[in-house]
């Protein structure tokens, strides 16, 4: 019996879960803050073991990772070196959905010396974006030709059917990651220029995209895309950009969010004695006697901008406390949307994922390749942000647990011994991506 320690019990984990425990040589523990997460996920399974734990408890952490196989790290992306060391330490497995950081990678000597693997970035986007990628960049590799420009877009939204409030959005994970990924810079190559955004100019450095089968959206530059152009092996590459799809007016609204400050984590308040409508009022200087137009005067919009119909909606002009005690600006706005920002019962999400190649080969002929999925969600089932980010981190545990992933050391799945059996087996649970050539 395999022994899979899964840390983590949060919105990706359901079909992870239930798709380990369809094979029947796996033991699976779940552990988590909230053992009742844990408890829901397995169902009872027999071969489910729900565990409570807090991630700083190093010795509960250390017995948990000793009797893995493998160690599957749901956790928020600041916890996954102290159980990539732990992991190391016990010559664990790990496979994880989350970026790679420079730490994880100066782990690699290590991990290959032990005959490990661990697998980063096996998710959707980081993940099947990669997978999906290479799949076309090997192919015209294959055929002689050359990738000279890629551009890269995923995002993660309300169906089409279910879009419906003002802010176009809904949580399908992390409300605190989505708000953290807004204060990040980014970072392409277009046209071989450099291109530098800094986290201030995020959302007023965007585009509008057409994305076939599923209507026209926002797209803003998602990190630093260089690094790819390396891991991706396109080195003659003119252009290359991965980028964040939003409904239209995300951007310019969230702009304005930054610049009222209510992604600070610094600022805080006591709001069991302070209202939205107070807090707002002191982080424009308002005396409060029309709070609404003294923000659209510190933002210079008109007083009937959409972004302050959308702070109407959210409650943020409400003079009713939230009893939150004494936490920052960002926890707090982080709790109004969490809580305003849900699916209904039988809303579905949606995530879309459209990458545009352009090729060329030796006797002069170009193509532009695209490749995309859009995916949604099961009506009262699992999300397509759970079946996306999860099942392709899945497959992989499996694939290495029963030997068909034989790589040691820290990894991304940019290689055809992964991508190939993993994309093979999302297909036939329908994730799949649609390509199309056209001549150039």
């Amino acid at each position: 019996m395999r022994q899979i320690l899964v840390l983590g019990a949060g919105l990706v984990a359901r079909p992870l879960v239930r798709y380990l425990l369809e094979e029947p040589d796996f033991q699976l523990t779940v552990a988590t803050r909230t053992v009742a997460k844990a408890n829901d996920l397995l169902n009872k399974h027999p071969r489910g073991n729900a565990v409570q734990v807090n991630v700083r408890d190093e010795v509960a952490m250390r017995d948990l990772i000793s009797h893995a196989d493998i160690v599957i790290s749901l956790l928020p992306w600041i916890h996954h070196m102290d159980v990539a060391r732990l992991c190391v330490e016990y010559s664990k497995h790990l496979v994880t959905t989350s970026y790679v950081k420079p730490e994880m990678r100066a782990l690699d000597a290590e991990v290959r010396a032990k005959g490990l693997i661990f697998l980063n970035e096996i998710g959707v986007d980081p993940g099947i974006d990669h997978m999906a990628a290479m799949r076309v960049i090997d192919n015209v590799k294959t055929n002689g030709g050359d990738i000279v420009s890629f551009f890269s877009y995923c995002g993660g939204l309300p169906a089409l059917r279910d879009n419906n409030n003002p802010l176009g959005y809904k949580f399908s994970w992390s409300p605190v990651g989505v708000m953290l990924a807004a204060k990040n810079n980014g970072r392409y190559l277009k046209d071989r220029a450099i291109i530098d955004v800094a986290p201030e100019q995020l959302f007023e450095h965007y585009h509008l995209l057409d994305v076939p089968g599923a209507g026209c959206y926002e797209a803003y530059v998602n990190r630093d895309a260089l690094p790819y152009i390396e891991l991706y092996g396109i080195m003659g590459t003119r252009s290359m950009y991965r980028g964040t799809l939003r409904n239209i007016g995300h951007c310019e609204s969230w702009n304005h969010f930054k610049r009222l400050g209510l992604l600070d984590q610094e600022r805080t308040f006591d709001f069991a004695a302070t209202s939205p409508r107070q807090m707002l009022a002191a982080l424009v200087d308002s005396n409060g006697d029309d709070v609404p137009s003294d923000v659209a005067r510190y933002l210079d919009i008109p007083h009937y901008s959409i972004t302050i119909k959308k702070l109407e909606w959210l409650d943020m002009f409400s003079e009713k406390k939230l009893s939150l005690g004494e936490i920052s600006v960002f926890d707090m706005f982080a709790y109004v949307l969490q809580h305003r920002l849900q699916f209904a019962p039988g809303e579905v999400d949606m995530l879309l994922q459209h990458h545009e190649f352009e090729a060329e080969y030796p006797d002069g002929r170009r193509e532009l390749i695209t490749s995309t999925m859009v995916d949604t969600g099961i009506p009262d089932g699992d999300s397509s942000m759970a079946r996306t980010v999860s099942l392709p981190a899945a497959i992989a545990t499996k694939m290495i647990l029963q030997g068909r992933i034989s790589l040691n050391g820290v990894h991304i799945p940019v290689l055809p011994e992964i991508y190939n059996p993993v994309l093979d087996e999302l297909e036939s649970m329908n994730i799949r991506l649609n390509e199309t050539i056209h001549t150039l």
